[in-house]
């Protein structure tokens, strides 16, 4: 069993912004599948099941982003799921809008909702897939619980799509795959991607 955990805020006010970016590839994948979340307050979080060939568990913490760590212990704990078998879902605001980074481990990169999953958890070693959504001047916090401007939507739409792709990819086929197609730069129709 695999845990797909996507990080944002809870609540209507913050449902657009550029922080709930992990939400949303969560949202799209319970779509896709044809799962529904429902709310699971011993977990803090709200919870899907996708059964068959996948076999995950979809989360979103209903902790504000800087808690995430707590949904992420005990929902990891209660269905035993290796870390390496976690995959988290963060905006990222130092990766171009739309870019896509997974990777095995590492440090939260200043990102809050990934420094409390790794006091949470004890380690830095689970794998995660960071959304550019772009930084724009000004105070970061600003940025990321803006919304999307107009010209933005478009791109990021792509890239939740991309991004569900690479998570169930990671599922299926692990995330050296996963890592090894969506990491690599865009190509047009007619490049061949550099190897």
């Amino acid at each position: 069993m695999k845990l797909i955990v996507g990080l944002g805020n809870p609540g209507s006010e913050y449902a657009e912004t550029r922080h709930n970016v992990g939400f949303w590839v969560a949202d799209e994948l319970a779509e896709r599948h044809g799962v529904k979340f429902r709310e699971s307050p011993a977990w803090r979080a709200r919870t899907a099941k996708i059964g068959g060939e996948l076999d995950v568990v979809l989360a979103e913490p209903l902790t504000f982003m800087n808690l995430s760590g707590w949904a992420v212990r005990d929902i990891a704990a209660y269905f035993k799921v290796p870390f390496d078998d976690i995959l988290v879902l963060v905006d990222d605001a130092d990766l171009p809008l739309g870019k896509l980074r997974m990777r095995t481990g590492g440090s939260a990169g200043g990102h809050n909702g990934l420094k409390s999953i790794i006091q949470e958890l004890g380690t830095d070693q689970f794998p995660r897939l960071r959304i550019g959504v772009g930084r724009q001047p000004g105070e970061l916090r600003s940025h990321v619980l803006g919304r999307f401007g107009p010209d933005e939507r478009e791109p990021i739409e792509a890239a939740v799509g991309r991004a569900a792709d690479a998570a169930e990819m990671f599922v299926k086929d692990g995330v050296v795959k996963a890592m090894n197609r969506f990491n690599a730069p865009e190509t047009t129709e007619n490049e061949e991607p550099q190897a």
